[in-house]
């Protein structure tokens, strides 16, 4: 959470505890592509968006447009590359609750699900077709992460 005072920025401790309730205050968010707009729309990549400004302040950059089948369509791994440039990456079998998790769909594609690691057995995400909701992360989700981040200046 940023505090300000004036010109005076201060940033205090960032917590998993505080990552995770930001995140579940957007549950029942519905899924609305390149939103990221607690209890209006969101998608994935919105709800870590608005993650990131509920507990560490403004964006560091602002998303491109991007369609459904983006990752698809480029064969990059866009959504990873960004998120080296602004998260702390950590190996997808120490992730904790807090932490951003990337997922593929298929071995041959790009990592294009985002979601945040509730516990290390749950996750928070947005997915089309529902509304932002708390799940297990069941053997079919695990078999399918890619990649797994922290927050700059999480404190466990």
């Amino acid at each position: 959470m940023i505090y300000s005072a004036g010109d005076l920025r201060i940033q205090a401790s960032l917590t998993r505890d505080a990552l995770v309730a930001e995140a579940r205050s957007w549950i029942g968010t519905r899924y609305r592509h390149q939103a990221s707009l607690k209890g209006v729309g969101c998608d994935c990549l919105g709800l870590v968006r608005g993650v990131w400004r509920g507990c560490i302040g403004p964006e560091p950059e602002a998303p491109p447009p991007y369609a459904p089948d983006w990752a698809e369509a480029r064969g990059e791994e866009a959504l990873a590359e960004a998120a080296l440039r602004h998260l702390v990456p950590i190996a997808c079998d120490a992730f904790g609750a807090g932490d951003v998790l990337l997922f593929r769909w298929r071995d041959t594609y790009v990592a294009k699900h985002v979601a945040i690691a509730s516990s290390p057995a749950t996750m928070i995400h947005a997915h089309d077709g529902a509304a932002v909701c708390e799940i297990a992360i069941t053997p079919w989700w695990r078999r399918r992460l890619a990649y797994a981040f922290a927050f700059p200046g999480v404190e466990d």
